[in-house]
């Protein structure tokens, strides 16, 4: 596969001719949007539509606001008529990840997690990037475009989200992508994204999980029971974190016929994606990063492990998995 930015370029862009009309599939959130709007961007002109459309609901704080704020255009994936496309891509994410991805043949596939074995005509998986926006930024750089503030400020927060504010293991092309896109974002938007409100909806499951966590050490643990988006998880995973005494934390709900466990730590001397994919990878679909990692389990394969409408008993068992306590 050649290795230069622009031979990349060039095969990418390649694959598309004057006729094709694109659709760019994402899990929405801050990295993925960023990574679909500069694709969109390099292939302005080249073909006549590119639509993004996205596989989860959508109702973190942030990402609304981002999505609001800088005006990006993208529809739920049940509302896409897909004969109408004759390309397709899929940005910050593999096929494995989501089971409406595994549904459609990429063309493009564009991703920082680790490789999954996926293939398409064009495929670009850097796990040891820590953004799909710092490789997408290269892309842009390649073809000398210079990115639009909506972009750049885009691209600037998706590296900003997916490295932790650099707390994450980064490459010096990641540091290099952020310090080129500081020159066009707006900083404003990105402190206004960041402080976006908590919602209402959401306000009931910080108190379920400060009544029901469980702390061993440094570690803490909640089940929160039926959520009504995995994002519950994630937000109350990314708060605990912020404890000084804790170095990790699992969050997990019950949402849409499957147990969504999400998994924080602090980075030193442990890998939540290895830990979730060991202890749930023959379940459903487990993996991520060092620092941040995500399962996702189809309830009906808990039958006979675990009386999983029981909140305390899935606890339990979870605590047990990847633990081995006991109580």
């Amino acid at each position: 596969m050649p290795t230069s930015a622009s031979e990349k370029l060039q095969r990418l862009l390649g694959l598309f001719t004057g006729e094709d009309r694109l659709l760019i599939a994402i899990d929405a959130d801050p990295d993925a949007m960023a990574s679909a709007m500069a694709l969109k961007r390099l292939l302005w002109r080249r073909v006549p539509d590119v639509s993004i459309t996205h596989v989860n609901r959508i109702s973190r704080p942030d990402n609304l606001a981002m999505i609001r704020l800088l005006k990006i255009d993208l529809m739920p994936i049940q509302k896409v008529d897909q004969s109408r496309f004759s390309r397709f891509a899929l940005v910050d994410s593999q096929p494995s990840h989501h089971h409406d991805f595994e549904k459609i043949n990429f063309d493009l596939i564009i991703d920082h997690h680790p490789s999954t074995g996926v293939s398409a005509p064009f495929v670009d998986v850097r796990p040891e990037y820590g953004a799909t926006s710092t490789i997408m930024t290269q892309y842009l750089r390649a073809a000398k475009i210079k990115p639009s503030a909506r972009i750049a400020t885009a691209l600037f927060y998706g590296i900003k989200t997916d490295t932790m504010n650099f707390q994450r293991k980064v490459l010096m092309q990641d540091v290099n992508a952020f310090q080129f896109l500081y020159r066009y974002a707006n900083v404003h938007i990105v402190s206004r994204i960041e402080q976006a409100e908590i919602t209402l909806p959401f306000l009931k499951y910080y108190r379920i999980a400060l009544e029901r966590m469980r702390v061993r050490g440094r570690r803490i643990q909640v089940h929160l029971g039926v959520v009504p988006s995995a994002d519950v998880c994630v937000s109350i995973a990314d708060f605990l974190m912020k404890i000084q005494e804790i170095a990790w934390a699992v969050v997990s709900g019950i949402y849409q016929g499957s147990l969504i466990v999400i998994a924080r730590n602090d980075g030193i001397r442990k890998d939540a994606g290895i830990l979730l994919k060991k202890t749930f990878g023959n379940l459903g679909k487990a993996g991520g990063h060092k620092t941040m990692a995500r399962a996702e389990i189809p309830v009906e394969k808990l039958e006979g492990l675990v009386k999983y409408k029981d909140s305390q008993a899935l606890s339990l068992w979870l605590s047990r998995m990847l633990y081995g306590q006991r109580k």
